[in-house]
C-alpha cells in the first residue's frame, strides 16, 4: 500500500553512485579538511522536542534549532523550462504540510527560501528549439510554477531567488572555494570543484560502497569532480568571470544563495530524494569547503517519489509519464490532492491511481458529511438518541493528544488523520436519528471546531467558499431553472379548469384564466411567494415558463429560500411536504459539501425552501446531484 511502500523505497535504501572504488583513500596534495566531520553533529540550541527523519545520519533524530522558535529552510526550486507535473506538486505540497505544521502547531517560525533554476543546459536546449530566448523562456515558466503552487494552496517562501540575479555572488563564491584549496580551474575555462580534497568527508548522503570506477572528464582530477563554472558555448548566454566567458554549475548556484542568505549553518534543507545525489551532496561539500566548517546543513529532508500506478519508475518529464498540475486541477481539487499526500509519510514512495485519488475524495467527504451532519444537530434540525457526552470529550481529548504526538514524531500525518478520522467515527456513532428531544450541542461544536482547525493546520481548507462556488455555480443554475419549471407546472394547474388539469401539467400551457378553484388558492400564494423571494437572490421570473427565467448577477451564491408551510397533495402527481430544513447540492467531481457553511449571510437563521415534487420531477433533479433532506416532521 502506499501508506507502507516507502518503508522498502524510501529513504532506507541508501543510493550507490559510480565512483572509484578507492575513493575513500584517494588524498589529494591540495588542502585535506578534517575527516572527523564525516559524521553528523548534533547541533548546539534549543531542542523543539520535535523528532525528524534526517537523511545525514538516515535515522529519526531530535530537531534541534540555532535559534529558538525560528527555522532557517533552503529548498531547491524547480528549473523552469516545461510545465510544472504531479511528482513536483508531491514533493511542494508535501514540504509545504511540514512547514504549515511547525509553525501553526508548534509556533515554529519558518524563514524559508526558494532558488529558481532560471539558466540551465535545458532551459537553453528548450530555447534553441523553440527560437525563444532562454530567459524570456524560463520567465514564462516560472509564472506558470507560481501559479500552480497557488492553485495547490502551498504557501510561498519568504523570498525566491533566481540565479541570473546572483551571478555576482556565485563567481565569488567559486574564488572563496578555490583560494581554499578546493577547486581548480581548466585551461578550457570550465572551474571543477575538488573531491580528492576534502577526503572521506565527500559522501555524507550517499553510499560509495564498492561502486566500480567510471569514466571521466579528460581534464578532471578525478572522475567525480563536478562543475563549478561552464565555459560557454555557441549560441549561449554568458557571463564574465576570471576564467572567461561562462556560466554556473548546477549545484554551485544553491551553494551560494543559500549561504547568503543564511551564512555558514543550516537548519533545514529540503528537496525530492532524486536530488540527494549528486546534487545535496554536491551542496554540502561546496559549502564546508567554502565556509571551512565540519557541518553546514544540520538536517536534510527528502520527500519520496511520486510514480504512476503499476510503474516502478517515477513521474519525470524525461519519461513523458507526467500529469501536468494544470491539467489535473481540471477535473480535482486541491483538497483532494493535499489529502492523498496526507494519507501517506512524506518520505515515502507514493502511487497516483483513481483509487488512491478516490480513497482522498472519500475521506474528505466523509469530513465534509460529519460536518453537515453535526451543523444539522446542534441547530435543532436533526433529532437523535441521548448522545454519551462525556464519552466524546474523552474522545476528542485522546484525538487531539494523539495528532500532536503523531505530528512531532517526524511529521506522521497517516498516523494523525487516522486519529481525526477516528474521532468522527465516534462522532456520527452517537448522531443516529430518533424521536429523542435531549441535545448536546457543545461537544459537537467543540469537534466541529477541533477538527475545521486541525485540517486548516494541514492546508485543507473545509470552509472554501471559492472552489464550492466555482463548482456548484453551473450546476445551481440548472437548479433553478427546474425549480422555476416546476412553478409554472404548479401555477397552471392552480389556474386551470378541472378538466384541463392533467393536459396542461403535462405540456405547461398556459391555460385560459378563470377564477381558480378556492382550495387552489393556496398555491397560488406559493408560487407569487417563491417568485418574490428570488428577485433578492438575483433572480427574476419575467413571465411563465423557464424560458423567461433571467439572473440578475452573473454568477450564483448559495440558493437561500424563505421558510414554506406546504398544503395538500393535488391528485398523485405532486407533493409538498414541510418543513424541510435544508437545502443541499454538490456537484459529482466534488464531495458533498453542506451548504450551511456557505451561505453568504452573517447567520444561518434563513432556513431553506424546499419542494418535493413528483417522481418524475424527482429524477430530473437527480441528474443535476440535487437532494433533499429531511430532518423531521
Amino acid at each position: 500500500s502506499n501508506r507502507h511502500r516507502g518503508e522498502v523505497l524510501g529513504l532506507e535504501t541508501r543510493l550507490l553512485v559510480t565512483v572509484p572504488a578507492n575513493a575513500a583513500s584517494l588524498v589529494s596534495t591540495r588542502a585535506v579538511c578534517s575527516e572527523s566531520g564525516s559524521k553528523w553533529i548534533k547541533p548546539a540550541g534549543r531542542d523543539t522536542g520535535l523528532k525528524t527523519y534526517n537523511s545525514l545520519t538516515r535515522q529519526k533524530e531530535p530537531l534541534v534549532l540555532a535559534k529558538e522558535g525560528v527555522a532557517t529552510w533552503y529548498s531547491c526550486g524547480p528549473t523552469v523550462y516545461d510545465h510544472a507535473h504531479l511528482g513536483h506538486a508531491c514533493s511542494y505540497v508535501r514540504f509545504d504540510i511540514l512547514q504549515r505544521i511547525l509553525t501553526r502547531l508548534f509556533g515554529i517560525n519558518v524563514t524559508h527560501v526558494m532558488v529558481i533554476t532560471d539558466i540551465d543546459d535545458k532551459i537553453i536546449q528548450r530555447g534553441l528549439e523553440e527560437n525563444v530566448s532562454p530567459f524570456v523562456l524560463a520567465r514564462m515558466y516560472e509564472e506558470e510554477f507560481k501559479r500552480d503552487m497557488m492553485a495547490l494552496k502551498v504557501l510561498p517562501p519568504a523570498v525566491y531567488m533566481r540565479v541570473t540575479e546572483n551571478i555576482p555572488q556565485i563567481v565569488a563564491f567559486i574564488e572563496g572555494i578555490i583560494s581554499n584549496g578546493h577547486a581548480y580551474a581548466t585551461g578550457q575555462g570550465d572551474v571543477y570543484f575538488d573531491t580528492r580534497s576534502i577526503g572521506s568527508r565527500y559522501g555524507k548522503l550517499v553510499n560509495f560502497g564498492d561502486a566500480a570506477e567510471a569514466p571521466g572528464v579528460k581534464e578532471k582530477r578525478d572522475p567525480r569532480d563536478f562543475a563549478l563554472w561552464k565555459a560557454s558555448k555557441p549560441q549561449e548566454p554568458y557571463w564574465m568571470s576570471p576564467w572567461g566567458r561562462g556560466r554556473p554549475g548546477w549545484h554551485i548556484e544553491c551553494s551560494t544563495i543559500a549561504s547568503s542568505v543564511f551564512g555558514s549553518q543550516l537548519d533545514i534543507h529540503s528537496g525530492g530524494l532524486d536530488l540527494a545525489f549528486p546534487h545535496h551532496e554536491n551542496e554540502i561539500a561546496q559549502c564546508e569547503a567554502y565556509h571551512k566548517c565540519d557541518q553546514w546543513g544540520n538536517y536534510f529532508l527528502h520527500s519520496g517519489h511520486l510514480h504512476l500506478k503499476g510503474s516502478s519508475e517515477k513521474m519525470s518529464k524525461s519519461l513523458k509519464n507526467y500529469i501536468t498540475i494544470k491539467d489535473y486541477l481540471q477535473s480535482h481539487s486541491a483538497n483532494e490532492f493535499r489529502l492523498f499526500c496526507l494519507l501517506t509519510k512524506y518520505r515515502s514512495a507514493i502511487d497516483y491511481s483513481d483509487a488512491s485519488m478516490n480513497e482522498a475524495r472519500s475521506t474528505l467527504s466523509a469530513i465534509s458529511a460529519f460536518i453537515h451532519n453535526a451543523q444539522g444537530y446542534m441547530q435543532g434540525q436533526l433529532l437523535c438518541q441521548t448522545i454519551q457526552e462525556s464519552f466524546l470529550w474523552e474522545r476528542l481529548s485522546a484525538a487531539q493528544a494523539s495528532v500532536l504526538s503523531a505530528l512531532a514524531d517526524d511529521f506522521d500525518t497517516p498516523k494523525a488523520m487516522d486519529a481525526i478520522m477516528s474521532l468522527i467515527y465516534h462522532g456520527n456513532c452517537q448522531l443516529q436519528p430518533s424521536n429523542g428531544t435531549s441535545r448536546s450541542p457543545a461537544v459537537f461544536g467543540a469537534m466541529l471546531t477541533y477538527i475545521r482547525d486541525i485540517m486548516d493546520v494541514l492546508g485543507v481548507d473545509l470552509l472554501d467558499r471559492k472552489e464550492f462556488h466555482d463548482d456548484l455555480s453551473g450546476v445551481l443554475h440548472n437548479v433553478v431553472e427546474q425549480l422555476v419549471r416546476f412553478r409554472s407546472e404548479v401555477r397552471n394547474f392552480a389556474l386551470s379548469v378541472e378538466g384541463q388539469a392533467t393536459q396542461d401539467l403535462q405540456n405547461s400551457v398556459q391555460p385560459p384564466r378563470k377564477k381558480p378553484h378556492p382550495d387552489r388558492v393556496p398555491l397560488l400564494k406559493a408560487c407569487d411567494a417563491l417568485r418574490k423571494d428570488l428577485v433578492p437572490l438575483g433572480v427574476q421570473i419575467k413571465a411563465a415558463g423557464p424560458q423567461a427565467l433571467e439572473f440578475a448577477t452573473p454568477a450564483l451564491n448559495v440558493l437561500e429560500f424563505e421558510a414554506f408551510q406546504g398544503y395538500s397533495s393535488f391528485k398523485s402527481h405532486i407533493h409538498v411536504l414541510c418543513p424541510y430544513v435544508l437545502y443541499q447540492a454538490f456537484s459529482p467531481k466534488r464531495d458533498p459539501c453542506t451548504v450551511c457553511s456557505m451561505i453568504c449571510k452573517p447567520t444561518l437563521d434563513l432556513l431553506f425552501f424546499v419542494v418535493r415534487v413528483s417522481l418524475e420531477f424527482s429524477d430530473v433533479l437527480c441528474n443535476y446531484k440535487v437532494t433533499f433532506q429531511c430532518f423531521s416532521s
